[in-house]
This record gives C-alpha cells, structure tokens and sequence, in this order.
C-alpha cells in the first residue's frame, strides 16, 4: 500500500535530515510517521507495511526537491533503493498569504504524483490552498483522504469574537502597511474558507473526531464518508502530571496558550481578570505565543518589537492594551513569547488552571496537552470543545465569550482545591484513552485498508 501525505510544515527527521530548522508544532505527525516507518510487512525484515511519501513545503533553496530516507538511519539514501525508505517531495508556496490559490501547486503535485503513483493520498488540515491542488491533482476523490483541522468557513464567521465595532474597523499603522487589518484578516479567511469548501467537496473521505466539524463538513459535502480519527499529541505530554504540591508550582496562577489574534479569545480572560483579583488578588496571567503587547505585557521585547511601538501594534493589541490599562492589571499579566514543547509542558505543571477562551475552536491542541498532564481545564464551550471536556467531571465549561462566567469557573478551581485535583484526574483518564497513540495508529491503518 502507497500512501502520499501532504503537510502543512517539514517534518523534523526530514528538516533534520537535510540540515534545516524544524518545529514540533504538529508533534502528532511525528508520532504517526514514526510508526509507519517502523511497521514491516508479515515475515519481511525491510519492507515497509505502508510505502509512505511525505510531500510539503521547504525553504526556496530546496526548490521542488525530490529525496529520500533510510529510515533504519534517519539518513539520506538513494531514491533507487527500493525498500526501507520514505521519499519526499518538497514544493514551494506562500504560507504568508495562504488566501492566495496557486494553480502552478497542480502542476507540481501532478509530476509528485506520477513520481510516487500512491494508491492513497492523505491531506492534513483545510487551511491552505495546497489542499485543493493535491485534490485536483490526484483527482481520485474515491482514495483521497483530508483530515479535519481549524475549520476555516467557522472561523472566517466567529473571527471578530464580539470585538466593538470601533475595534473591528481600526487600523493602525501596522494594519496599513501589512494590509492586515481586522477586517482585512477576517476577508482573507473567507477566501480560505472558499477553498476549503472546494476541496472537501471534491472528495469522497475525510478524517475528524468531534460533532462540530463533522456537522460543519456535512453541510459542505453530505456524500463524503466521515471516519472518526482522534489525534496523537506530542510525546512529552504523555509522562508527568500535574501536581499542586510540585516544586514550582504557582498557586492563582492561569495559563493562556495563545492570545495573538481575536478567535482565541484574550480580551475575554482579561474582562474576567478583576472579578478574579477581587477574590484573588495575587493572581496571575501568563500568555504563551507570539507576543503582540508591548512593555505593558511583561517579558523580553524582540525583533520589530524593539522599536517604537506605534511601528509594530496592531488594532487588537493596542486594544488589549487599553483593556489592561481599564482594569488596571499592569503587573498581573505576562506574555511569554514563543515556547518549545519542554517550555509548554513546564508551563502547564507550573499553572494552577488551563484557561482556553477561544469564540470558535474545533479540538485545540493544547487543551488536550493540558488534560493529558491532568490539569484543571476552564475551556468556553464552542465548536468541538463539549465533545472533549464534560463539564464538571473532567473540566469546567463557560458559554463561549461570557466573561463573568469565565471568571466563576477559575474561582472554583481556585477555591475548590480537592475538585480541581479530581478535575484534573478524571481529565487525564479521558484524555489517555482518546489520545492513545496505539489505537490511533491502529485506526489509521483500518482508514487506509477501507481506502485501499
């Protein structure tokens, strides 16, 4: 069985293999790929049960390169030996503008395809147009696979996440210079969503694992199959576990992955943060990812950040800022820039609650991570959130941008110490079994044999 997959990012043991800088932000392919290339056919000592091809985006020197990996080594091998390899392909595009459609992708992904001849392709994520030019490439809608990620058409609709209006039209310097205003940013989802809508419609199998994105794929495409497929996340989260009496813990502390843009909801947890303070006044907000705030928000200022801000901030920034300064929390936020995913899981031990206040959400990641290490998880109930978190057993649920009901939910797990430990194993339990890298790996593989 031949199996193309087409990524969103260079898998690390390819990006190591050739000597390029890598990310482990999609740390579940990792975990797929290195089963796959360690599974042999019955009786063979280098056959490969699946022969696997692995096509994404690389670096412009790389051009549309064409390699192999032994994958007994992990080193280059030639690509006329013919078992115990994985092949990849390498293809440029631009991940600045993803809204962008490249009809040249077909062209390249066509000669991809007669390369390798898969009996299967399978897609990771909608969110890039590579995925309508794999789909209309291999144009065999019967044995392509596209595995469910963000789902653009609902993001494009909740992006501004009940911003005012004074908000959602402003732009600053930054927004005008980039093109990228709010509005500008929520426009360019909808051409994505347009895509997107395209390719699921264009095929006949897609891959998910909550009631939102198979509802939401069923309005677009009612005739494509639905497997069911939970995720495997990144390694180190499956060893440690949360524990209030761990060294480094910080009690009344919260913990925020992502706070960049409006769709995760940042301006929420900070509208909730005085009604915390006034029960806790020592509590505390940290914020990893791409830090858009100034010195407002704590940490090292980098790169562009270095300069005057009104170079730099963009409208939501500015209006994070305005919110910090009106609930006078100067000194109880901290942006923590961009963590690897040692620094990640270090931060959720550390944390005494997970907050996830995104508007629109389909199976965020990092509130998996979090239940895995067994933390308390306060998440807003949207999207596919309800079908990962079953409020009061294994997390605490908020309506989705209700701030004063954020706000009850981590005074509960402050207050209630006993029931956020209880929160916190239950939701470990839950979250080793969907997580399972094995029976995940086992369903995959009955995808692939339904498609083959």
């Amino acid at each position: 069985m031949r199996v193309l997959w087409l990524c969103n990012i260079m898998l690390p043991a390819f990006a190591k293999m050739v000597g390029e800088p890598y990310t482990n932000r999609e740390g579940w392919l990792t975990g797929s790929f290195e089963r796959l290339i360690r599974e042999k056919k019955d009786g063979s000592d280098s056959s490969l049960l699946v022969e696997l091809g692995v096509c994404c985006p690389v670096p412009a020197h790389m051009g549309n390169c064409h390699l192999a990996m032994d994958v007994s080594t992990g080193r280059q091998a030639d690509l006329g030996q013919t078992r115990g390899i994985v092949e990849f392909f390498g293809f440029q595009e631009d991940l600045d503008h993803p809204e962008i459609y490249d009809r040249d992708l077909e062209e390249r992904f066509s000669n991809v395809i007669r390369d390798f001849e898969p009996d299967i392709v399978h897609i990771f994520g909608t969110e890039f147009p590579h995925t309508l030019a794999m789909v209309k490439a291999f144009d065999h809608p019967e044995r392509t696979l596209i595995g469910l990620q963000g789902m653009c058409c609902a993001i494009a609709e909740a992006y501004m996440a009940e911003l005012p209006y004074s908000v959602q039209k402003a732009r600053t310097f930054r927004d005008r210079v980039k093109h990228d205003s709010l509005k500008e940013q929520q426009e360019k989802f909808r051409k994505r969503a347009r895509i997107e809508a395209e390719a699921i419609s264009r095929t006949a199998h897609v891959t998910g694992r909550t009631s939102f994105d198979r509802n939401t794929t069923s309005k677009i495409n009612p005739d494509a199959l639905y497997h069911v497929m939970n995720e495997t996340m990144r390694s180190p989260f499956y060893t440690g576990s949360w524990d209030p009496e761990s060294e480094g813990f910080l009690p009344r502390s919260i913990f925020l992955s992502q706070g960049d843009y409006p769709l995760k909801g940042f301006h929420f947890m900070l509208e909730a943060m005085p009604k915390i303070l006034e029960k806790f006044p020592d509590t505390h907000l940290y914020v990893a990812g791409t830090n858009i705030l100034g010195k407002i928000g704590g940490g090292q200022l980098t790169g562009a950040k270095r300069y005057p801000e009104a170079v730099w901030i963009s409208a939501y920034g500015r209006y994070l800022e305005q919110l910090i300064r009106k609930y006078h929390l100067q000194g109880h936020v901290t942006m923590l820039g961009k963590l690897t995913a040692g620094q990640m899981k270090e931060r959720f031990l550390d944390s005494n609650v997970f907050v996830c206040p995104s508007i629109m959400e389909n199976s965020p990641n990092s509130l998996c991570e979090a239940m895995l290490l067994g933390m308390p998880v306060v998440a807003a109930k949207v999207g596919g959130i309800g079908d990962l978190v079953d409020d009061g057993e294994d997390g605490i649920l908020f309506p989705g941008g209700k701030s004063d009901e954020l706000a009850e939910g981590v005074i509960t797990v402050f207050c209630e110490e006993e029931m956020a430990e209880l929160l916190g194993k239950n939701a470990r339990a839950a979250a080793l079994i969907r997580h399972n890298p094995d029976t995940n790996y086992r369903r995959l593989l009955e995808i692939y044999r339904s498609l083959a």
